[in-house]
């Protein structure tokens, strides 16, 4: 960077930050912030969002992000993880919403120790759920750790209550069963029974975070089904979204022309436009 670049960008930073301020205020009076997180572990509040409208056309899709994913690498965007890496708790489990992030690390101490010394739990989803947006997709990295929890049924039971579309967790979930009772849609790498108290917290809540390797943004349409997840940028989601349909609708028609025992000579023009 030359020092006009570096200039241009403390000077975004410094804009970010103050609008963060701003938002933060106005949340607190509104009711809105907990405050397990300080506010300077905060990127963003406010951004915008892909319209309640996409995600109900991306919704209407039984294959959802198989086609998804097609359209996806047609734009060059790295945006697939499948499901032998992130699984939904239960079968047919399925969400679409912009992602809210939150970026978790593992502490130093042991959670003995931190037990004893009765040290503030920084276990901070109930920030996120507060300063989110019904239909909102929580997405929690907690770098892809298979021991502990980084996600619980209380968690869920308070995303459930403020409308969010479902979690997506790079980690452990616990509280299997009470999770799947309540129907609430969750991904999640593994499955443990291990608590994330005093072994983890909140270093960073709505900035950019790492899903099986992949980057999310807050704001990114994120999309899951039983197949597995996609990220979606939120500024092609409608074109995206106009794709998806015209492929559906192009392999609905297939589908009816090989079940009636079409002739190839109908086959084979649908295939073409399909995989050119």
């Amino acid at each position: 960077m030359d020092i006009t670049q570096v200039d241009a960008y403390n000077e975004e930073v410094a804009r970010q930050r103050a609008q963060r301020d701003a938002d933060y205020e106005a949340y607190e009076k509104a009711g809105r912030i907990w405050g397990l997180v300080p506010r300077e572990r905060i990127t963003k509040i406010r951004f915008e969002r892909v319209s309640q409208e996409i995600c109900a056309g991306f919704l209407s899709m039984e294959d959802m992000t198989t086609t998804v994913s097609d359209v996806l690498d047609g734009y060059g965007i790295d945006g697939a993880i499948p499901a032998s890496y992130l699984k939904p708790l239960a079968p047919g489990m399925k969400i679409c919403g912009p992602a809210v992030t939150i970026r978790n690390i593992p502490v130093r101490k042991t959670a003995t120790q931190g037990s004893h010394d009765h040290d503030f739990i920084a276990m901070s989803t109930r920030d996120i759920y507060y300063i989110g947006e019904p239909g909102d997709v929580l997405v929690s990295d907690f770098g892809g750790n298979l021991e502990v929890s980084n996600m619980g049924g209380q968690s869920c039971t308070v995303a459930k209550a403020c409308g969010f579309a479902g979690n997506i967790v790079n980690g452990c979930l616990r509280d299997a069963s009470s999770i799947r009772e309540s129907g609430y849609p969750v991904f999640s790498c593994r499955v443990t029974q291990i608590t994330g108290k005093y072994r983890m917290g909140c270093i960073e809540m709505n900035g950019p975070v790492t899903l099986c390797g992949k980057r999310v943004e807050p704001g990114d349409l994120m999309l899951a089904d039983d197949s597995g997840v996609c990220i979606c940028p939120p500024e092609i989601a409608a074109n995206v979204l106009k794709e998806c349909l015209k492929i559906a609708a192009a392999e609905e028609r297939m589908r009816e022309l090989i079940e009636s025992k079409a002739p190839i000579s109908e086959l084979r023009p649908l295939f073409r436009s399909r995989y050119k």
